[in-house]
C-alpha cells in the first residue's frame, strides 16, 4: 500500500475512534432543477427521460477479491486489509452507468447493500454474526460490531468514496443508502431475529461506520437510513423479531444517535400503495392524516416530512432531508391497466412536487422485473420470455418525461382526469 493509501486508511479509522463532527446541513443543501428520479437500468432512456436523479444499487460483497500476502495489486484495486481487495473490474459496470449520468449533470445515490455471495469467508466478513442463512431475499446487516468488520467498511467505504468523490473522472456519488428498508429487517436487513431496539443499536453503529468513512473521502455526500411504509404498523407476515413500526424504529434509531454523539443522517423512504397490486394509493384506508398513522404512502406523505420537523428529530435546528428511493405503481390486468398506473403517477407527482422537505422521487421500475412476484411497476413492458428485458413503452413514460417540462401541469391533469 503506498503511503497516500495508508494514510487515507489511517485517517478513516482515527475517526472511527473520534467523537462525531458536526457539521452544518446548510453547507450540503442543493437546489435540484427537478425531483424527478429512476432506478436505472438504460442509461441511454433514462437521458431521454430527463432525469435528475439516478438511483442505483451497489452489492459490496460482490466487489470483494482475495489477495495473498505477497500478491501484487491488480490496476486499480485497493488493498483493504484482512487479506482482501476493492476489485476496480467488478466496479467498471456501475463506472459505465455513473460516468454518462454524472456528465449529464445527474445527481446520483448508491443503495449499499450485503447480499450472499455464496464464498463463506467473503459473507463472514460482511454480515452480522446473527445472519441467518433463511434470509428471504438473501440480504443482511453489515458486520460493524467487531473490530475486524468495522475497520473492513471503514476501508470499504472510504475507498468508495474517493472512486466517486468530488475529483472523480468518473463522476461523483452524491448519496448514500446504507441497507434496505430496515424495519422490515428479516427480508431486506437481517441480523437474526431481533426486537427493535436491538436493530435500532446495530443500524445505528453500521451508518455511523458508513458515514465516518464516506465523509473521510467526500465532505458533502449525504448518507441515508432505509425505512419502508409501514409506520405505526409493522409488516405483518411475520413476529415482531422479524419486523418493526417504522417510527418506532426511526425514534430508537434517532435516540440511540444522539447518546453517541449526533450526526446529519437523512432519510430514504419507501412510500408505495398499503396495497402494492393496487396503485391507486388515494384511496388506502391504512395512511392517515395522523403521526401514528399505521402507513405512510403518498396519499399521507406529509406525515414523514411533519414528523422530522421535530425538534428531537432534528440536526443543527434543520429538519433531516427525504429522498423517496423506491417506489413505483403496479399497472392492473386489463385494457385500463396502463392509464390507471399513470394517473397513479401523476398524482404522486403532484403531491411530491409541492412538499417542502423532499429532494429526489427515485421511480422503481423503469423496466418490469420478472422475479417481483408478478408486479408490473415498470416505465417499459418486459420481453416475453425474458427476466427484464425491455419490451414496449407504457403510457407512463410519456407521463414521467414530461411531468417536470413546460407542458407538464396540463400532461397531468389530463391523466387525472382520465384523458
Amino acid at each position: 500500500m503506498g503511503d497516500p493509501a495508508r494514510r487515507r486508511v489511517c485517517r478513516v479509522v482515527l475517526a472511527l475512534l473520534a467523537s462525531a463532527v458536526v457539521l452544518p446541513l446548510a453547507a450540503q443543501e442543493v437546489e435540484p432543477s427537478s425531483k424527478k428520479g429512476l432506478q436505472v437500468q438504460m442509461v441511454d432512456d433514462a437521458l431521454r427521460l430527463g432525469i435528475r436523479h439516478a438511483a442505483l444499487n451497489l452489492q459490496l460483497g460482490h466487489i470483494l477479491g482475495r489477495r495473498s500476502p505477497d500478491g501484487d495489486l491488480e490496476n486499480g484495486d485497493v488493498d483493504l486489509g484482512h487479506g482482501y481487495t476493492l476489485r476496480a473490474a467488478a466496479l467498471r459496470p456501475l463506472d459505465a452507468q455513473i460516468r454518462p449520468l454524472a456528465r449529464a449533470g445527474v445527481s446520483i445515490t448508491l443503495i449499499l447493500l450485503a447480499r450472499a455471495t455464496g464464498d463463506a469467508a467473503i459473507d463472514a466478513l460482511q454480515f452480522d454474526p446473527r445472519y441467518d442463512a433463511a434470509a428471504p431475499n438473501r440480504l443482511g446487516a453489515f458486520r460493524v460490531l467487531d473490530e475486524v468488520g468495522a475497520d473492513h467498511y471503514a476501508r470499504l467505504l472510504s475507498a468508495i468514496a474517493a472512486r466517486y468523490g468530488p475529483d472523480s473522472d468518473i463522476g461523483r456519488v452524491d448519496g448514500y443508502v446504507v441497507g434496505n428498508e430496515v424495519n422490515s429487517h428479516w427480508w431486506w436487513y437481517n441480523l437474526g431475529r431481533a426486537p427493535v431496539d436491538e436493530v435500532a443499536a446495530q443500524y445505528a453503529a453500521a451508518v455511523r461506520v458508513f458515514h465516518r468513512a464516506i465523509r473521510t473521502a467526500d465532505p458533502d455526500a449525504r448518507v441515508y437510513i432505509s425505512l419502508e411504509h409501514h409506520w405505526q404498523a409493522r409488516f405483518g407476515a411475520g413476529d415482531a423479531e422479524q419486523s418493526c413500526a417504522g417510527r418506532d424504529l426511526l425514534d430508537a434509531f434517532a435516540a440511540r444517535v444522539r447518546a453517541d454523539g449526533d450526526f446529519d443522517w437523512h432519510v430514504a423512504f419507501h412510500p408505495y400503495p398499503e396495497d402494492l397490486f393496487d396503485c391507486r394509493f388515494w384511496e388506502d384506508s391504512s395512511a392517515e392524516s395522523r403521526d401514528d398513522s399505521p402507513r405512510i404512502t403518498f396519499r399521507n406523505l406529509e406525515v414523514l416530512t411533519a414528523y422530522l420537523g421535530r425538534d428531537e428529530l432534528r440536526f443543527g435546528g434543520e429538519a433531516r432531508r427525504v429522498i423517496l428511493s423506491e417506489q413505483g405503481f403496479h399497472c392492473p390486468d386489463g385494457p385500463d391497466g396502463p392509464r390507471v398506473q399513470a394517473e397513479a403517477f401523476a398524482r404522486a407527482w403532484q403531491k411530491v412536487a409541492a412538499l417542502d422537505g423532499i429532494d429526489a422521487f427515485h421511480y422503481h421500475r423503469h423496466v418490469d422485473h420478472g422475479g417481483e412476484g408478478g408486479l408490473r411497476f415498470g416505465l417499459w413492458t418486459r420481453r416475453e420470455g425474458s427476466l427484464f428485458e425491455p419490451g414496449e413503452r407504457r403510457p407512463i413514460w410519456e407521463l414521467f418525461r414530461v411531468c417536470d417540462t413546460p407542458g407538464g401541469a396540463g400532461a397531468l391533469e389530463a391523466a387525472i382526469r382520465g384523458r
